[in-house]
C-alpha cells in the first residue's frame, strides 16, 4: 500500500462512484477498478463491496478510510514544506491585526514586504486582540499581533509597540483640562469602551474594579477613531493608546495621562510555539522583527 491508494480509495468513497473518483484523478474507470483489486490482492481484504448499483465500503475499508485522512493531511503538509523550503518566492500568511494597529503601524511594513516578495500573498484578518488570540490558538492565522501579557505556555512572540493609555474628554467636561487623571475620579462617568473582541475591553474593566468601582458602560466600539468622535460629541469618556490620541482633532477632544494605576498597551508580534509554521510566516516574523527593532532604536 501507498500513499496513492488512500488517495483513490478517499476518492471513490467521495465521490460514491469508481467512475467520478476515477475522472476526478484523470484516470479511465478500469484503471482505477485494477488498482483497488490489486490492493485487495495484496492486502488478502476486500475493500469495496457492490450492491447493485451502489458501492460500500466493508469493515475493512472502513477502518483503511478513517486512517486515511489524518495520514493523507500530514502528506499535504510534508509536500507544502517542502515547497516553502524550496521557493520563498510563493506562499501566503494569515494575519491578524486589530483595528488600531493595522492603521498606524502596518500599511509601511505590509509595503515594504511585498517590495521584497511580491507573490507572497497576506490574508488578513481585522480583530480585536483577544479575538486574534483565540485566532491563532484554533490554528485559524500563522501570526498576529496580541495586546501583552499573553500565553507564554502557548505562543512565542516579540514586543512591536510600547505605550500606555490615557483618558479623552469632550473640552467642555470639568477634568478636560487636567494633565493627569486618577482611574478613581472616573467612577461616576459614561464609558466608551471597544467591544467585548478587545482584550482592552476587559482590561479596562478589570483596572477599574481593583480601585473600587464597576464602569457605567453607555456605548461599544471596534473602531478608535468612532470612539473618539463619540467622545468629541459628549457621548462619554474613552481611554485610548497615546499613539491613538496624538491622531485625534484636538478641537473635539481633550487628552489627560491616566494614573493610579497606570494601564500599559503593549502590542505583541505573536505566533504558536507548536505546530508547522511555513517558511513565508517564518520569513514575516524575521522581516517584522528587524523592522520594528531598527524603528524602536531611533
Amino acid at each position: 500500500m501507498d500513499i496513492r491508494h488512500l488517495q483513490y480509495i478517499t476518492e471513490i468513497v467521495r465521490h460514491n462512484s469508481f467512475t467520478k473518483a476515477a475522472e476526478a484523478l484523470h484516470l479511465t474507470q478500469p484503471t482505477i477498478s485494477k488498482i483497488v483489486k490489486n490492493l485487495e490482492n495484496e492486502l488478502g481484504v476486500e475493500v469495496f463491496v457492490r450492491e447493485g448499483r451502489h458501492i460500500k465500503l466493508t469493515a475493512a475499508g472502513e477502518t483503511i478510510v478513517s486512517h486515511a485522512g489524518p495520514i493523507l493531511q500530514l502528506f499535504d503538509g510534508l509536500e507544502a514544506a517542502l515547497h516553502d523550503l524550496t521557493y520563498l518566492n510563493t506562499g501566503s500568511i494569515r494575519l491578524g491585526i486589530p483595528p488600531m494597529a493595522g492603521s498606524s503601524f502596518f500599511p509601511q511594513v505590509i509595503k515594504k514586504f511585498r517590495e521584497q516578495y511580491p507573490n507572497i500573498a497576506i490574508k488578513m484578518m481585522e480583530n480585536g486582540a483577544k479575538r486574534i488570540e483565540e485566532s491563532l490558538s484554533e490554528g485559524l492565522l500563522d501570526v498576529g499581533v496580541a495586546l501583552w501579557p499573553i500565553d507564554e505556555v502557548l505562543f512565542d512572540s516579540f514586543t512591536l509597540v510600547e505605550d500606555r493609555l490615557k483618558v479623552i474628554l469632550p473640552p467642555a467636561h470639568p477634568l478636560a483640562d487636567r494633565e493627569q487623571i486618577r482611574l478613581a475620579e472616573l467612577a461616576g462617568e459614561r464609558f466608551i469602551l471597544f467591544n467585548s473582541d478587545f482584550a482592552l475591553h476587559d482590561r479596562i474593566i478589570s483596572e477599574c474594579r481593583t480601585v473600587g468601582f464597576d464602569p457605567h458602560i453607555v456605548y461599544e466600539s471596534s473602531q478608535w477613531d468612532f470612539i473618539g468622535e463619540m467622545v468629541g460629541a459628549d457621548l462619554g469618556i474613552a481611554m485610548l493608546p497615546e499613539t491613538m490620541c496624538r491622531q485625534l482633532n484636538p478641537g473635539k477632544v481633550r487628552a489627560a495621562v491616566l494614573t493610579d494605576p497606570v494601564i500599559p498597551w503593549r502590542l505583541d508580534m505573536a505566533w504558536r510555539r507548536e505546530g508547522y509554521m511555513s517558511h513565508a510566516a517564518r520569513e514575516w516574523i524575521k522581516f517584522t522583527k528587524e523592522l520594528f527593532t531598527r524603528a524602536a532604536r531611533r
